[in-house]
């Protein structure tokens, strides 16, 4: 960071990578992003290659990667460790895809339900509260 021009402040650096302050003050606190030094009777000064650090960070969440394996990333981003890389990225892809049969088993069993409950008749209870008690 050569100038105060291309820094930012804490404030204006969450703005720019689209987080709140707080989210910045956890990041360092979990070491995905580090604290700038304080020079004497100024603030700390963040640069644009923090924005995209925090935008990486971000990013990988959306994708499901937890904070840990999110650093496991930030630690291989050298670009040698792709293999590495790919096999953090396949544990999460067979993570995503049993969430997917899941959810799809819940998809079926509710519509199941559903259907039940609007063919039911009047002396017999609701199916799916039936269902619930049954579980």
């Amino acid at each position: 960071m050569s100038s105060t021009q291309d820094t930012f402040s804490i404030g204006v650096f969450a703005k720019a990578a689209g987080v709140n302050v707080e989210t910045i003050r956890f990041y360092q606190r979990k070491r995905l992003l580090a604290e700038p030094t304080r020079p004497p009777g100024g603030i700390r000064r963040y640069g644009n290659a923090e924005v995209a650090r925090v935008k990486f960070v971000k990013s990988a969440q959306r994708l499901g990667f937890s904070l840990d394996e999110v650093a496991q990333l930030l630690r291989l981003e050298d670009g040698a460790h792709c293999t590495e890389a790919a096999d953090l990225a396949a544990l999460r892809l067979a993570d995503v895809r049993s969430r997917l049969a899941d959810l799809t088993r819940m998809e079926t069993a509710l519509a199941a339900l559903v259907e039940q409950c609007g063919a039911r008749q009047r002396s017999v209870s609701c199916p799916l509260i039936a269902s619930l008690h049954a579980c």
